[in-house]
């Protein structure tokens, strides 16, 4: 045995004696050149007492993450889930940076596509080490041993040893190469319905989350921030306000104001006494008509080709027919059900930081640019997080909690109402397409042109995701997976208004895009007299047999062509995006008042090796969940400057007598494992707007479906 430089595994002492093992989340694709670092960014530690704990960047948000990295360690490790404690790992970009994003990063539904091989194989190294231990110790043949439940056995005399016993010696031992993994067919936990590690806490109140951090002497803050984009403070008279019981202080940024008391609800009393004036700038006026129509002319204006296939000007001067349609979709928020919040401690010689982030590593720094203090000064202590949907990607209200901070003595807790939160979002933005089809004698697509009009948000947030000027993002799921042989695909950036912040969204491109291929795949099975499926799989030829047996499956599970009542219809989406291949069918009922209901949605999906089918199916429904409140609801408007949403009542989602009953059916397949927390919402939007269209006749081409457009007219 000999240590890999290729696979990894950093071997070393844990404190106090034990063994350590420090992972790199994904394989890289050839041996690094000589003199290279191997830089780990995940860790197992098995103590003396045999307690394994694995040290994880990807945080837990709802989705599963911790649960399915623990499967997977546990299968290959040969130890019970239940036996291993897991810890969000500190704040540290180089160690902790993701293999596939390139910074300390939980997003993109790619926990499990950075890391599935590689922490196998650090289990089985580890287990290998083990065994050769005992056997050393025993002077018998490792072969003749086996690792059962954190304990090795020889098998000819039943001698058993734990793993907390041979941790420290365990550690001198080499690193396998390429160790062998288990068959398939030999998994004991992988694929199955293991708890979630983080369930019990949160059924008994233990679970910490940001909003629940308590500290000695700790301050708490509510704060207001310029109603109007890229507005400032003028003015602010507190007389009122430090006469509420329980303030202490008012503290002014130059586009807030906070009110710091020894209560959250005397701080916001407090604030609610205020007597503000805000400089409003240059978007005092602005109107959300305003934002359509100059998204509206930037469809007018040259894009940055993306992708250029075949010859799409000469197939459109050879039409016999052509389809053309713009698509515009809102501005989107998150509405995470933890508001935004952190708590922060600056003192002279550091800051601790509370908080859920899911990008911990630029928590820090953008503390540290706070503060004035020294990065490696700053210790952030990370969370259970509230939802994340993407917000919790930006950095904002941490930064904005350690300025209010260091003008506090001691700790400050810092939380946004929901209109702060819903009012001064990073939201999904705006985003218009102009699709172009030139069509053959049967109604077959012969090109495909789009133009895709949005902001360049990976510039900012992730610039690896860049390529000559496009967002890679925002064009990703732009023509489908369909047989069309001349394909032009353009990007037509155009940024918000200063100061109305964008970002990323669950689905990202994928819940832009999927519903435009999809409505145009329906407008043209209609055109073409077709069965929207069977248009479909005749136009999927050179697909993957993996997206054609979904969308074969969604058919047959779903009831299509099955009789439905008056004004109820069926709506398609099927495609591959995060790894996985989707598809729905969704049902949708349209009342005579234009009101749309969603009784049921069938998604098939095949998501490679299902590591727990319980995490996956929720995933799965939770996106669905997501993605219907988008179609039917989500908007973000803006008047005089203002975001005119504020809480629930303004911005619904699906309440639970609203919820469809949800279907899922998982593909067995060996594949590796696909991204699973984000692409139902994708295929749910795009599901329910051909429903919606299959019931009317009617098709919307702007987001979110207005009720008006399907009322029953006499």
């Amino acid at each position: 045995m000999s240590t890999s430089r290729r696979s990894f595994i950093v071997s070393s002492m844990a404190a106090g004696g034990g063994l350590m093992l420090g992972i790199p989340l994904r394989l890289a694709e050839a041996a690094p050149a000589a003199g290279a670092v191997m830089a780990p960014n995940a860790f197992i530690r098995i103590d003396r007492r045999g307690a394994v704990t694995l040290i994880l960047p990807y945080v837990e948000m709802g989705q599963g993450a911790l649960t399915s990295q623990v499967q997977i360690l546990a299968e290959e490790l040969e130890v019970a889930p239940k036996r291993v404690i897991v810890e969000h790992a500190p704040a540290d970009e180089k160690l902790y940076a993701s293999p596939l994003l390139g910074g300390q990063i939980t997003g993109g539904s790619a926990s499990l596509l950075g890391s599935w091989k590689t922490m196998r194989t650090a289990g089985a190294s580890a287990r290998i080490m083990l065994i050769q231990t005992a056997a050393q110790r025993w002077k018998v043949d490792s072969a003749d041993c086996v690792a059962v439940d954190g304990t090795v056995i020889h098998r000819a005399s039943g001698r058993k040893i734990g793993y907390g016993e041979l941790a420290a010696d365990a550690a001198k031992q080499p690193v396998p190469k390429d160790p062998p993994l288990k068959a398939r067919e030999a998994y004991e936990v992988i694929g199955k319905p293991v708890h979630r590690v983080d369930t019990s806490g949160k059924l008994d109140g233990k679970a910490t989350f940001s909003i629940d951090v308590r500290q000695p002497n700790m301050r708490y803050a509510a704060v207001a921030a310029s109603p109007v984009f890229n507005g400032k403070l003028a003015s602010v008279d507190a007389s009122e306000a430090m006469k509420v019981k329980g303030v202490s202080q008012v503290v002014k940024l130059d586009d807030a104001v906070a009110v710091v008391a020894n209560n959250t609800w005397a701080a916001m009393k407090g604030l609610a006494a205020l007597k503000i004036g805000w400089d409003d700038g240059a978007n005092a006026g602005l109107s959300n008509a305003d934002l359509v129509a100059r998204a509206d002319a930037a469809l007018n204006e040259p894009g940055i080709v993306h992708l250029r296939e075949g010859d799409v000007a000469k197939a459109e001067a050879g039409a016999r027919a052509r389809y053309e349609a713009v698509f515009r979709e809102p501005a989107l928020a998150h509405a995470a059900i933890e508001p935004m919040g952190c708590t922060v401690h600056v003192r002279k010689d550091g800051c601790d930081v509370w908080c859920g982030s899911q990008v911990v590593g630029r928590a820090a720094k953008v503390t540290a640019e706070a503060t004035g203090l020294p990065l490696e000064s700053v210790k952030v202590h990370n969370h259970l997080l509230g939802g994340g949907f993407g917000r919790r990607l930006e950095t904002d209200f941490i930064s904005q909690a350690a300025l209010i901070a260091k003008q506090v003595n001691g700790p400050l807790k810092v939380t946004w109402s929901r209109e702060e939160d819903m009012r001064h979002c990073v939201y999904r933005g705006i985003n218009h397409s102009r699709v172009t089809v030139a069509l053959d004698g049967a109604g077959r697509p012969l090109s495909w042109r789009h133009r895709v009009v949005g902001p360049n948000v990976m510039a900012r947030f992730l610039p690896i995701y860049q390529k000559d000027g496009v967002d890679l993002d925002i064009v990703e799921c732009a023509h489908g997976p369909y047989d069309i042989p001349n394909v032009h695909i353009e990007f037509t950036r155009h940024e918000a208004p200063q100061g109305m912040r964008t970002g990323n969204w669950r689905g990202v491109g994928p819940s832009r895009n999927v519903v435009i291929v999809e409505s145009v795949m329906d407008d043209l099975a209609k055109r073409a007299n077709a069965d929207p499926i069977a248009y479909r799989l005749a136009l999927m030829t050179k697909a993957t047999p993996r997206l054609t047996k979904v969308l074969q499956l969604a058919r047959d599970q779903s009831g299509w062509g099955q009789p439905l009542p008056a004004r109820s219809g069926r709506g398609v989406a099927v495609f591959h995006a995060f790894g996985s291949f989707l598809a729905l069918v969704a049902e949708a009922k349209v009342a005579d008042n234009g009101e749309i209901s969603v009784p049921r949605v069938t998604c098939v999906a095949d998501i490679g090796l299902v590591v727990n089918p319980d995490i996956a199916r929720a995933q799965l429904e939770g996106g669905i969940v997501f993605g219907i409140s988008a179609a039917l609801y989500g908007r973000i408007t803006v008047a005089g400057g203002r975001v005119e949403q504020g809480n629930f009542d303004t911005y619904p989602v699906l309440r639970i007598h609203q919820a469809p009953q949800i279907d899922v059916h998982l593909v067995d397949s060996a594949e590796d494992p696909g991204g699973v927390g984000e692409p139902g919402t994708s295929g749910a939007i795009a599901a329910v707007a051909n429903a919606v269209f299959a019931a009317t006749g009617v098709r919307a081409y702007t987001l979110p479906l207005d009720p008006s457009q399907f009322k029953v007219t006499t």
